[in-house]
Order: structure tokens, then sequence, then C-alpha cells
């Protein structure tokens, strides 16, 4: 059985910075591409990035081009988002996916989600 956690969440001031983590077990890590989504308080969940088993392809909403970024060890079957510039409507709940492309549909592992928090 293939289990997430996502750990780095917290409150921070605008225009700072966090790192997220994601951890696997279960499963081949290296053969999958991983996903971040995240869902505002009455929104729906949406995507933010998505990386491919190697970590040679990338894919960022618009949303968060150029202030976050994916990427993946495959050593320690963990996949991070940087998020520098942070801003109020970054405030979310993130969560990490096994899975590919844009749409949560295609995502059939979840993480339980870590809370992002951004003050102005």
């Amino acid at each position: 059985q293939v289990q997430l956690v996502e750990s780095g969440g917290g409150l921070v001031q605008a225009g700072g910075s966090l790192r997220l983590s994601c951890t696997a077990s279960g499963g081949t890590f290296s053969s999958y591409a991983m996903g971040w989504f995240r869902q505002a308080p009455g929104k729906e969940r949406e995507f933010v990035a998505t990386i491919g088993g190697n970590g040679a392809m990338t894919i960022d909403a618009d949303s968060v081009k150029g202030r976050f970024t994916i990427s993946r060890d495959n050593a320690q079957n963990t996949v991070y988002l940087r998020m520098n510039s942070l801003k109020p409507e970054d405030t979310a709940v993130y969560y990490c996916a096994r899975g590919s492309g844009t749409y949560d549909y295609n995502y059939r592992f979840w993480g339980q989600g870590t809370q992002v928090t951004v003050s102005s």
C-alpha cells in the first residue's frame, strides 16, 4: 500500500518562503510522476505542480510559475515543493499525490495534507 506523508507547512508572512516535503512508502517511487495540489477554504482543489519520475519534466500552474519549484530525491523517496515570494492567496492545504498531469482524477494516492497560511 502506498502512503504519502507531507510536512513543512506553517504560518509565514507574505514574501516569505517555505519548503514542503512529501515522503512516500510502498511501490517504486522513481517509477511514478508526483504532483502537488492545494485547496483553499471554500474553493475547489487546484493543481500546483507535477514532476516526472526521473525529475526531467516539470509542469507548474500559471499562478505559481516563477515562484514555486517542484523537485524530487528518488534516493529519499521524497518530493519537494519550494515556495518563494508567498502571497496571502497561496493560503491552502497542500497535498502531494502520485499520478501525472494536471487533473486530480489522474492521481490515485494522496497524502493527508499540510496547512500553509500566508499572512499579509
